[in-house]
């Protein structure tokens, strides 16, 4: 792709780190003096980086500048040293604590601003790896990429963590953390397990639907179909509506995780879609979801999931076709936290 393009967070990524929202910091220097307002934090407490840091699961350079920031307000001096020590709090000091129990509220605190962490990175990085996947496989450093990001390796663990349930991560020999390329071979193998997979799924949601899913699945489906042109977006929430919220009334949570090795390739359709929308003149899934749609709605299982197994079979190659022209057509830039590894 573009290098202009690359850079960018796409799909449904959060905002960038540097957006209108609240930074790292902002939060953390926001967290701090609220524990010093309800006392949580007493007068006299000593606080450095390393401590902040760690209490909150972020890098030492947020947690710097939180600190230097509470400094410049009053709420904190300069100890000897290294380190900051509290000053006392303002009138809301009784008040707070009389309110409720602050060391509560505030690892309450501590736990949403550890997961706003890695919420808002992921997006993006999920994105950046699945854009280059289609090119070769990756292996991921977690030190580097809390670098980049300005996070703890905590943080940084907690993303990796989230890749590999997602299906896009997987332990080398040496338990190193890698992308697989979306090779042929590699495609086949996933493909093939959806088709084993998902249509035992789908005999077993046949029965457990809420009323009213099937004809507003088909009213999109059909929606979709009569629109001149589809987007991306559109067809990866058709993809979405099938192979994940039809399934997942299936009532057994032990086969939806082992769907969801597979799944990493909706995530990578995601990308797929964005970036080669016409490479057919019209989207091939699309009659072919509607086909399992309405074998579910004459109320015959065997038959939508005979349809299931058809599609997923027809839409390997389909796979390939659009894996092999971002191939061919786009490059992707280097990242810090990425390693190319060398074609088997």
């Amino acid at each position: 792709m573009p290098q202009s393009e690359a850079a960018k967070p796409t799909g449904n990524a959060p905002e960038p780190l540097s957006g209108t929202a609240p930074r790292l910091y902002e939060r953390a220097a926001a967290l701090l003096e609220g524990q010093i307002a309800s006392g949580a934090l007493a007068e006299g407490s000593y606080l450095t980086e390393s401590m902040v840091a760690e209490r909150f699961g972020i890098s030492r350079p947020p947690a710097r500048r939180a600190l230097a920031e509470l400094a410049g307000r009053g709420l904190l001096s300069q100890a000897k040293g290294k380190g900051y020590a509290v000053l006392a709090a303002g009138g809301e000091t009784q008040a707070a604590t009389a309110a409720g129990r602050p060391s509560d509220a505030a690892e309450e605190s501590v736990r949403l601003l550890s997961s706003a962490s890695w919420e808002r990175i992921y997006g993006e990085i999920e994105d950046q790896i699945v854009a280059r996947i289609s090119f070769a496989s990756w292996r991921i450093n977690e030190a580097r990429l809390a670098r980049h990001y300005a996070v703890s390796r905590t943080v940084a663990r907690d993303v990796v963590g989230r890749l590999q349930q997602r299906g896009i991560l997987r332990k080398d020999e040496r338990s190193r953390w890698y992308a697989p390329a979306l090779t042929p071979d590699h495609i086949a193998e996933l493909y093939e397990l959806r088709a084993i997979l998902e249509p035992v799924a789908l005999l077993k949601a046949a029965a457990r639907l809420p009323e009213g899913l099937l004809p507003r699945l088909r009213a999109r489906l059909d929606a979709a179909m009569a629109s001149p042109g589809i987007g991306g977006a559109t067809l990866d929430a058709l993809e979405e509506d099938l192979h994940v919220t039809l399934l997942g009334h299936c009532g057994n949570q032990a086969l939806m995780q082992a769907i969801t090795l597979p799944q990493s390739l909706l995530i990578a359709h995601r990308f797929l879609y964005r970036w080669t929308p016409r490479l057919f003149e019209s989207e091939p899934f699309l009659p072919e979801h509607r086909d399992i749609l309405e074998h579910l709605a004459e109320g015959d299982a065997g038959a939508a999931a005979q349809a299931l197994r058809h599609h997923l079979d027809v839409s390997r190659e389909r796979a390939v076709a659009r894996v092999d022209l971002i191939r061919r057509e786009f490059n992707a830039e280097d990242l810090p936290y990425l390693e190319r590894l060398a074609a088997e």
